[in-house]
């Protein structure tokens, strides 16, 4: 499917690795010019940049703390300058500390819902004016499926990504007018660098929960984004879309 986003300007944050890398390659793919945010892995992102730009691509990247709300607005403002418009905001940036809730701090909670609650705050309402007069604005925010169903050991970062769920749906009521959709992707156990150890500890285990026994790759999350990122996704808002591998099916 051609998904036709030449011309539009897309952020990925936490873009320079694992599932915000495909997307970023997704959407550049598709046409879009693609201003890569990272936090602090910037030869990953200028990797990701440079795989970007032989393909033909525009992309810039740039290094912002998403749980920072003034580093968000400055960057959100350089983006607009460099490129001219902002129509696309995925929200991939994200941190999950697994542990037991009886042994967590507070200095974890805040940690968490900085970076995954807040973060998808900062940064939607920078864009939302550019997003608004763009007639076509997106936004797509990722969330794991333990925000929808629970899940032991993620009870702070699940708690911050299901207040990610209420903030895309209000947007989703409120922006619509303005044509700006605004959706949630929730998604089950995606293999990244991100936990390789615990996760290659615990595979077999962790498998049993899928019907399709197999754990979720970046690739398999890129290509529903970048349809909602699009035209083609322009009757889709409000919506909570489960990428899961069937862990969940509510």
């Amino acid at each position: 499917m051609d998904l036709n986003l030449n011309g539009r300007v897309a952020l990925v944050t936490g873009g320079a690795n694992g599932v915000g890398r495909e997307i970023a390659l997704a959407l550049a793919a598709e046409g879009a010019a693609i201003a890569l945010n990272y936090r602090s892995s910037a030869e990953d992102a200028r990797t990701v940049a440079a795989e970007i730009e032989a393909a033909g691509g525009r992309v810039q990247t740039y290094a912002a703390d998403v749980a920072d709300h003034e580093a968000v607005k400055g960057m959100v403002a350089q983006i607009v300058s460099d490129f001219g418009s902002l129509g696309i905001v995925v929200n991939n940036a994200g941190l999950a500390l697994r542990n037991r809730f009886v042994d967590t701090t507070p200095d974890e909670w805040k940690r968490q819902i900085d970076t995954c609650l807040y973060g998808a705050i900062h940064t939607a309402h920078a864009a939302a004016a550019h997003l608004e007069r763009s007639g076509h604005g997106r936004i797509v925010s990722l969330i794991g499926d333990s925000s929808r169903v629970g899940e032991s050991g993620l009870s702070i970062v699940a708690a911050a990504r299901a207040g990610v769920i209420g903030l895309m749906k209000s947007l989703a009521r409120e922006m619509g007018r303005s044509g700006v959709t605004a959706n949630t992707v929730s998604l089950g156990l995606v293999e990244t660098a991100h936990d390789k150890a615990w996760v290659d500890a615990n595979r077999e285990k962790l498998v049993k929960f899928y019907p399709t026994r197999r754990l979720g790759q970046p690739a398999d999350i890129a290509p529903t984004v970048a349809l909602l990122a699009s035209d083609h996704g322009a009757w889709i808002t409000g919506q909570v879309v489960s990428i899961s591998g069937g862990f969940s099916m509510v």
